[in-house]
């Protein structure tokens, strides 16, 4: 911002005062009472952000970092001076951060408006945060939670970028990308399984374990089914969230590997996955789990362990692997009929490795978009099948057709929604 427009300089000072006075109110409501009053408040934090701002459009020499000095200072004092049992330090550093955003407020206006706005959510949410921290989140999950940020942030950096011509086009990154998303899933699955107890755990075991396999989570409740035909209803719809799981684990990869192709499916993925989430969901609304479907594998419980296995995650990597290679080479000795029927054929075993096969063929050059999502549409079509069979030979015909209607919801409004966008 050009500092000598003073009506520029104004919105930059007008912006840094409410920000100072956000963030203020929301301290003034957190000082302790008597003794263990603490010494910044309202008017503290709307000064400095103003004393930012200002120090900011005055620019004289080094006013600037000598009033960030000065602030750190009176922080520091404060801290020293406070006769809280608990001195922590959270309002001496945001006290600092509003000086800083008050001139940053002056430099970029729109910037300084959402970083102060995220500080005071940040502030606002102590408690909410402080509860995940030492309640909710166990200390597996925390390891689990740290693991996968060193895998991301310092493992995945290093692995090379450019695409492998005998897969396709796909390359080494995206893969180990998606491994690591896989795991992310376990973790997230297992945590909202512990979080949510029995019926919220049925629920969200469903939907997590369709990201790892659709036709594996139809198998084991239909299992159970059989086992208890009194919660038919329940198991089925929560075996059917395993379809959303499949359209949005399709979406995630196909972004991964081609961003302009995970753009052309989002509709189709999302009608996809609406389709099932509601007839999914719809025996979900009246039913309760008996007594018998709050005992066995989906009670959640006191210690589960790790919830990260990369040996499935790998094992899911190199079967998209091996897929893209067969249907890559099927392409170009057979053409698009060729494409297509690799397609099919590998999709009656898993629909996730076709539909990354395919992704990786646009991202190349090699694949038309409404190709690519004809191919997933064969794909999931392909895989629906399957699933069909599997409910029908592990829960029976009532579990078979309730799993079946939501499966075919879901693939008939993918189909509508891409043959409507497909038309001229």
């Amino acid at each position: 911002m050009d500092t000598r427009n003073p009506s520029a300089a104004m919105v930059g000072l007008a912006v840094a005062l409410g920000i100072g006075l956000i963030v203020g109110i929301e301290r003034e409501r957190r000082k302790a009472q008597g003794d263990r009053r603490t010494a910044a408040g309202l008017r503290t934090f709307a000064i400095a952000a103003v004393a930012g701002a200002v120090a900011q459009v005055i620019q004289a020499g080094s006013l600037v970092p000598i009033g960030g000095a000065l602030v750190a200072a009176l922080a520091v004092v404060s801290h020293w001076k406070s006769r809280s049992r608990d001195p922590g330090m959270t309002t001496e550093l945001a006290l600092f951060a509003t000086y800083l955003i008050g001139v940053l407020c002056v430099i970029d206006p729109a910037l300084g408006a959402a970083c102060g706005t995220g500080l005071a959510l940040l502030l606002a949410a102590r408690r909410r945060l402080h509860r995940f921290a030492t309640e909710l989140l166990s200390e597996q999950e925390l390891h689990d939670g740290v693991l996968l940020a060193a895998l991301a942030l310092i493992v995945l950096p290093f692995i090379p970028v450019g695409p492998i011509d005998m897969l396709g086009g796909i390359a080494a990154r995206p893969l180990a990308a998606m491994v690591l998303v896989i795991m992310a899933i376990q973790a997230a699955g297992q945590a909202a399984v512990r979080w949510l107890g029995v019926r919220g755990g049925l629920l969200a075991a469903g939907f997590a374990s369709g990201f790892v396999s659709s036709t594996a989570t139809v198998a084991s409740f239909g299992h159970r089914a059989r086992r208890q035909p009194q919660d038919v209803r329940l198991l089925a719809g929560a075996a059917a969230l395993s379809a959303v799981a499949t359209w949005v684990l399709a979406l995630a990869m196909t972004t991964a590997l081609s961003p302009q192709a995970g753009l052309a499916l989002l509709p189709v993925a999302a009608a996809g996955a609406a389709g099932a989430a509601a007839v999914g969901m719809l025996p979900l609304l009246g039913s309760a789990p008996s007594p018998a479907a709050g005992r066995g594998s989906l009670e959640a419980p006191a210690d589960t362990g790790s919830a990260l296995r990369p040996r499935e995650a790998i094992a899911v990597a190199l079967t998209l692997a091996l897929v893209a290679l067969l249907v890559g080479t099927a392409q170009r000795h057979f053409g698009n009929a060729g494409l297509q029927f690799g397609v099919a054929l590998a999709a009656l075993v898993d629909a996730h490795a076709p539909v990354a096969s395919l992704a990786s063929l646009h991202a190349a050059g090699n694949l038309p978009t409404q190709r690519f999502i004809l191919g997933v549409l064969i794909a999931v079509g392909a895989n629906t099948l399957t699933r069909c069979a599997v409910a029908l030979m592990t829960g029976g015909i009532p579990y078979a057709l309730r799993v079946g209607a939501a499966l075919g919801t879901s693939l008939a409004s993918a189909c509508a929604t891409a043959f409507w966008l497909a038309w001229p």
